[in-house]
C-alpha cells in the first residue's frame, strides 16, 4: 500500500508542477486551452487517484467504475452549482467542463487500470 501512495503523491506533484509552470510558452491555442481546461482534467484525475489509495480501506471504492462515477458526480455537481450562482471549485459555468471532467476521469482510469498496472507489479 505504501508503494501506491508514493506513486499517487509523485503523480500529483507532477500535475501540480505542470499547473505552476503553465503553458504560456506553448503558443496561443495551447495556452488558452491550458488556462481554460487543464484544471478541469487534472482535478478529477487527482481525485480519482486519491480514491485509489482509499480502495483498500473502503470496499465501496474497490471497483474503478465506482471511483470514476463518484469523481465525475462530484465535479459535475460543482459545475451545476456554478450555473445556479453557487461557487464551489470555480466561478465560471462552462458546459464543456463536463466533457473535460469525463476526460480526466477516463484518463485516470486508464492510468489506474492499464498504465500503472503494467509499470508497477504492486499496483493490483
Amino acid at each position: 500500500m505504501k508503494n501506491k501512495k508514493t506513486v499517487v503523491v509523485f503523480t500529483l506533484l507532477i500535475i501540480a508542477s505542470i499547473f505552476v509552470v503553465g503553458a504560456d510558452w506553448a503558443g496561443e491555442i495551447a495556452s488558452r486551452f491550458f488556462h481554460s481546461y487543464f484544471a478541469d482534467i487534472a482535478i478529477p484525475f487527482g481525485f480519482y487517484l486519491l480514491l485509489v489509495i482509499l480502495d483498500v480501506e473502503y470496499k465501496l471504492f474497490n471497483h474503478w467504475c465506482t471511483k470514476a462515477f463518484a469523481v465525475f458526480l462530484l465535479c459535475s455537481l460543482s459545475e451545476t452549482l456554478q450555473y445556479f450562482g453557487v461557487y464551489a471549485l470555480a466561478r465560471v459555468f462552462d458546459p464543456l467542463d463536463y466533457l473535460m471532467y469525463a476526460m480526466g476521469v477516463v484518463l485516470a482510469a486508464v492510468f489506474d487500470r492499464i498504465i500503472f498496472k503494467k509499470l508497477f507489479s504492486f499496483w493490483h
